[in-house]
């Protein structure tokens, strides 16, 4: 597995990127994993106490798996996420496996996550503070629902393999899931 280990606002040293390079090298055994990134960051306000965050963003065949964890020290925050993001690849493999139609390859390797957090304004009128573009894939409505899962999200969008047609997928308060296709109007 290749493993790019980066810093934001922290100087990776060889043995911070040892640990982390080892920890995520580690979940390779429950799937084959080409690609993972891992971003260490350390914020720099002094009123946030869980301060050193690791990020993962590992790339298969399949889905983006995807991990964030904080603490206040480093290597607590990449055993963390590794121990998150295990999780994570064992749920996949599990449906993967379990439910014929959904096959790890024709899930989206391209899908991006929206923000984790809404930025916040003060006493002003919403608008559009972020902008994100990603490759939409064809796929089925079952594994755009997969995919969100995996990724952790409340919704995803996706085209939708069947109609050719740009659909949203997202999770309802029942603990079902949605799907909103476009008509014409």
């Amino acid at each position: 597995m290749d493993v790019v280990v980066k810093g934001r606002h922290i100087e990776v040293s060889p043995d911070l990127r040892q640990y982390a390079e080892e920890k995520i090298r580690k979940l390779s055994r429950y799937l084959n994993l080409p690609k993972a990134e891992v971003e260490l960051s350390v914020e720099r306000n002094p009123r946030i106490s869980a301060n050193q965050t690791a990020e993962v963003t590992i790339h298969t065949r399949g889905p983006v798996i995807r991990g964030k964890e904080s603490t206040v020290d480093m290597h607590a925050s990449i055993d963390l996420v590794a121990e998150k993001l295990e999780k994570q690849i064992k749920r996949y493999k599990g449906k993967a496996y379990n439910n014929h139609n959904n096959k790890a390859h024709g899930l989206s390797p391209e899908a991006l996550s929206m923000p984790s957090e809404p930025e916040l304004e003060e006493e002003s009128e919403p608008s559009i503070v972020k902008t994100k573009q990603f490759a939409v894939k064809p796929m089925t409505p079952e594994e755009a629902t997969m995919q969100m899962e995996l990724l952790g999200h409340d919704f995803f969008v996706f085209t939708n393999s069947e109609t050719e047609e740009i659909n949203v997928v997202y999770r309802r308060g029942d603990d079902n899931y949605g799907l909103i296709e476009p008509t014409a109007g």
